[in-house]
């Protein structure tokens, strides 16, 4: 009936476009049409309304979605199709762009999607394409969009406490990244936005270096001042007053390897938020009493024992999971074996405390820096220590108890990466071996 005008009652004018409808059909497919024209306006008894703000074509293929029910979402109706459906508020087509938008996030477009939603009042888009930028903030930083933005978004972007980065200097870089993209207007606003970055949480060496070989923060001596003072109170051991990003990322408890009745390999992850075990590929090695600890993304799986019928060895093996790829990787291994050996990550370098092998008792450290692939020896400690607890607070390494070979200990040791030495601090109250330890901030007002 619309295409051959049967009984149609108005004519819409869009550009150079008219459209023969009915009234009722418009007005039962959009508020708009409706308030225009059950209202008493004037459009009530105008055979012919002219519209402004819409092109066209959109305005096609919402006539023929109002008449049909349907209505066909690209990469290029999208961008014309959303404003319209919002401007006549046909929530159906709203929806279904917003879906369509939705699936096309990609670090490539996601700001491009969030500012588009923001100006069309998308808020459930807006906040998943934000969730998606914060959670792909690492590939989102490289694209052309990032480099675009204006210095009060970057700074809203990197001060969000849910950007999902594997180390600090992640973020720092992105800022460089940007500023080096107009570095002539954007160098002055370096001081401003570095504020932002979570320079506390920048290690010491990476810090020293940017301030020796910075061609930026050369030009900015307020910037240099500023990671200075930081670089200070990192190396007095402050406690930062800034708190660590917290990304909204799904919360996992990795568990691997263990003992039941001989070394097992198995390797499996706990989702708390999900309450559900996943079963991940096995450990290249069957092992008991292993280290393990997260750095820069990745799963480190440290050391051990293999026992199995007729065969037992400590382990020197050290092997890194990727939580993305879902494989292992060997690492080098270290320099001598150690079963029930602390693990520690201090400055984006992992430490390996004490352990034994055989019968032997280590009182030796070594420390391994995932981007040389390496391990060195540093300090040893006073004692040997078998199933000693470790815990970093404020930048050092505690080693707490353990086993000495001849009797558990409540002796305490503390390692100053600065000076390359341990220190003894107070003892527990009671001997122990094989303990957990932790470091947190305790509530205001705790008397622990």
């Amino acid at each position: 009936m619309r295409s051959h005008h049967m009984l149609t009652d108005v004519v819409l004018e869009v550009g150079n476009e008219l459209f023969h409808v009915h009234k009722v059909v418009l007005a039962a497919g959009s508020p708009y049409f409706k308030a225009m024209f059950t209202s008493g306006l004037k459009e009530c008894e105008m055979s012919r309304v002219r519209l402004q703000g819409v092109c066209p074509s959109a305005m096609a293929w919402l006539v023929y979605f109002m008449y049909t029910g349907k209505v066909r979402i690209t990469e290029v109706t999208v961008c014309q199709l959303l404003p319209a459906a919002t401007m006549f508020q046909i929530s159906n087509v709203i929806d279904a762009c917003c879906a369509f938008l939705e699936r096309q996030l990609d670090p490539s477009n996601a700001i491009g999607i969030a500012n588009f939603a923001e100006q069309h009042g998308c808020v459930e888009l807006k906040q998943k394409a934000n969730q998606f930028i914060e959670r792909h903030f690492t590939q989102v930083c490289q694209e052309e969009e990032f480099l675009q933005l204006t210095a009060q978004e970057l700074i809203s972007l990197i001060r969000k406490d849910e950007l999902n980065v594997r180390e600090e200097r992640e973020v720092y870089n992105a800022v460089l990244s940007w500023v080096k993209f107009d570095e002539d207007r954007r160098y002055p606003r370096m001081e401003h936005i570095l504020q932002a970055v979570r320079c506390q949480y920048l290690t010491p060496s990476f810090l020293k270096e940017q301030m020796s070989t910075c061609s930026v923060l050369k030009k900015v001596p307020a910037c240099r001042e500023y990671l200075a003072k930081i670089f200070k109170d990192l190396t007095l051991h402050k406690k930062p007053v800034v708190k660590e990003r917290r990304p909204n990322t799904p919360r996992i408890i990795y568990v691997a390897g263990g003992y039941f009745r001989h070394s097992i390999d198995v390797f499996e992850a706990f989702n708390i938020d999900d309450n559900c075990w996943i079963t991940l590929p096995r450990l290249t090695v069957p092992r008991s009493g292993l280290g393990a600890a997260f750095l820069k993304g990745m799963f480190y799986a440290v050391g051990g024992r293999n026992t199995s019928p007729g065969a037992s060895y400590d382990s020197d093996w050290v092997d890194v999971y990727n939580p993305v790829a879902e494989h292992w990787r060997p690492c080098s291994p270290m320099a001598t074996p150690r079963h029930r050996v602390g693990v520690a990550v201090m400055d984006g370098l992992l430490y390996a405390v004490g352990g034994s092998a055989g019968t032997e008792y280590h009182k030796t450290v070594e420390c391994y820096d995932p981007e040389k692939d390496a391990w060195t020896y540093v300090a040893s400690m006073g004692r040997a220590r078998l199933g000693v607890g470790v815990a970093v607070v404020n930048r050092l390494l505690y080693a707490v108890g353990g086993f000495d070979g001849a009797r558990r200990t409540s002796s305490v040791e503390c390692y100053h990466p600065e000076n390359n030495c341990w220190t003894e601090v107070a003892p527990m109250r009671y001997a122990r071996s094989g303990a957990g330890a932790y470091a947190t901030a305790l509530p205001s007002g705790s008397s622990t």
